[in-house]
């Protein structure tokens, strides 16, 4: 879990908070996401909401061959595998606890994965409005350039 003020000011990356969380979570949160278990269903009322979404993790997709599907390996040091940020929130967050569970021997991750199809519905995905648009932009830079190279 964390204390009061988890992720604040966060720029970039991913976190995964298992335990509970303080007050005052996401202040000043400009870039990242957040995955949270929600046990008891009341992180809303500790998240700062002033730059954040709350939504609830997208679940699995069928596509297993997508390229921007997250990775259990980093396929460099270039490129951390988590894939679309977008996309594939209940992939990502499997692997995460996966890895938790790996390197730890997290007895709540464990629980958790045990009954997973329930568990990642606690879950809530907090996503910075700025850092979502600022994905959606270059998503669509990159398709315009892509069809003007073809």
């Amino acid at each position: 879990g964390t204390g009061d003020h988890g992720c604040e000011y966060m720029t970039g990356g991913v976190v995964v908070v298992l335990g509970e969380t303080g007050r005052n979570f996401a202040a000043g949160m400009s870039g990242g996401i957040a995955y949270v278990y929600d046990r008891a269903g009341r992180f809303a009322d500790l998240c700062n909401m002033a730059m954040v979404d709350l939504e609830k993790p997208a679940p699995a997709e069928a596509a297993d061959d997508d390229p921007e599907r997250p990775r259990q390996r980093s396929p460099s040091a270039a490129d951390s595998g988590m894939g679309d940020m977008l996309r594939f929130d209940a992939e990502r967050l499997r692997i995460l606890v996966e890895r938790h569970h790996m390197h730890t021997g997290s007895a709540r991750a464990r629980a958790l994965l045990g009954d997973w199809e329930n568990a990642v519905k606690r879950f809530v995905k907090v996503m910075p409005k700025d850092y979502r648009r600022a994905l959606l932009e270059m998503k669509s830079e990159r398709q315009v350039s892509r069809v003007a190279a073809e």
